[in-house]
């Protein structure tokens, strides 16, 4: 199920005049919570189930496992400077403001408290993502168009 179906049983839900709607399958599970006469959604939570692995993959990553470990604790503490700017909403992120213009920010760029970093359309409204503090842009952790969860990191930014 992607952003767009999940706006448009949004939307139904409202108009149905239904108090609360329960959507559960293998992979996601829904509750749709409405407002007094069912006028506007008044609480939408959205929870992302891991597929189930299969079998035979356990055996051969638990061999790879002790490596991994070894190496998060140095991409952690690598991060740690960093700070990690999330989203503030469910929707889809956008890097520019519309097809033919540039990226709001690049890699290496040094952005100031306030300056836009994205905008995420959600419900058909697009809605300006400022960042919280001044710094430069480390990484883009987020693919142009593609949707996003409610905080779920966006950029690295290096406050120094």
């Amino acid at each position: 199920m992607d952003i767009k179906e999940i706006q448009s049983l949004i939307k139904f839900v409202a108009k149905s005049g239904a108090s609360e709607v329960k959507l559960e399958t293998d992979e996601i599970k829904i509750t749709i919570r409405t407002g007094p006469g069912g006028s506007y959604p008044e609480a939408t939570y959205v929870q992302q189930y891991p597929q189930p692995a299969q079998p035979a993959a356990p055996a051969p990553v638990a061999p790879a496992a002790p490596a991994a470990p070894q190496e998060e604790p140095k991409k952690e503490s690598e991060d740690s400077k960093y700070i990690t700017m999330k989203s503030p909403i469910i929707g889809t992120f956008y890097r520019k403001p519309s097809p033919d213009k540039p990226a709001f920010v690049e890699v290496g760029d040094t952005i100031s408290k306030g300056d836009v970093l994205c905008v995420i359309e959600a419900m058909k409204l697009f809605n300006d993502i400022e960042s919280e503090v001044s710094g430069k842009i480390i990484k883009v952790l987020v693919e142009d168009s593609s949707p996003v969860e409610f905080d779920q990191p966006l950029f690295l930014i290096d406050p120094s």
